[in-house]
């Protein structure tokens, strides 16, 4: 009796163990964030420090436009973010325009170092006015903190430019040294969903549930120009 009790307990066993595991639950909902400004203010350094961890000290000029993929959970919820690293050269605006208007969430970096970034915001802003959606939450970023002594804009001037820009948020970063970067984009996309009534977050939830298809390789057809445009 003892043997077959044995036999019977390793039998439960051996069927428990060759059980396939659950596949972890999808993501609920699908949103599109764009890094966007000048030339070399770290745009690719923060992307793949919050998606991939990593930071390379001499990354290449992005051509075109390059995305990650991260999935984050927030309000209980799933949420795969498909975030778009733009290249900063103008003659790619025609090109990376055309993502300004899926992009739920807006980041425009510029590089605390070096003053001709930042006097570019108001160009940077010309075109989010131009293409982006006017629900479309906004963050400036001050990249580079991990070289304060090469400052030439304060925090304060910073902070002035955003105050002018209705809803946008600014912060200070590195990308080197991993400071404040999972708390742009997490803030950010906490930002997205409290602005959005819970009935149409349950809407857009119920009609995003992601499937296991590629992500998109090419921008969708560029959007007529906003009627309304913020003063910057």
């Amino acid at each position: 009796l003892s043997l077959r009790a044995g036999s019977a307990r390793a039998l439960l066993s051996g069927g428990q163990s060759r059980r396939r595991k659950q596949p972890p639950r999808p993501a609920d909902f699908k949103l599109q964030v764009i890094i966007i400004g000048s030339r070399g203010v770290g745009k690719t350094s923060l992307m793949e420090r919050f998606t991939d961890d990593t930071f390379c000290e001499a990354c290449k000029s992005t051509v075109g436009v390059d995305f990650k993929i991260k999935t984050v959970e927030l309000r209980g919820k799933k949420i795969r973010l498909q975030i778009w690293d733009t290249a900063g050269q103008e003659r790619f605006n025609s090109i990376t325009s055309a993502y300004y208007r899926s992009a739920k969430g807006i980041i425009l970096v510029y590089d605390i170092t070096k003053k001709e970034t930042f006097d570019d915001l108001p160009k940077w802003m010309k075109m989010i006015d131009k293409y982006a959606s006017e629900d479309a939450e906004l963050l400036l970023v001050g990249n580079k903190l991990d070289c304060e002594v090469d400052r030439e804009i304060t925090r304060q001037q910073g902070e002035k430019f955003a105050q002018q820009i209705t809803g946008m948020r600014f912060c200070e970063a590195s990308a080197k040294d991993n400071f404040n970067v999972d708390e742009i984009f997490l803030k950010l996309v906490d930002d997205i969903l409290k602005k959005m009534p819970l009935d149409v977050i349950r809407n857009e939830l119920s009609n995003s549930i992601l499937s296991l298809q590629p992500e998109p390789e090419i921008p969708p057809e560029l959007p007529p120009p906003r009627p309304h445009v913020r003063c910057c």
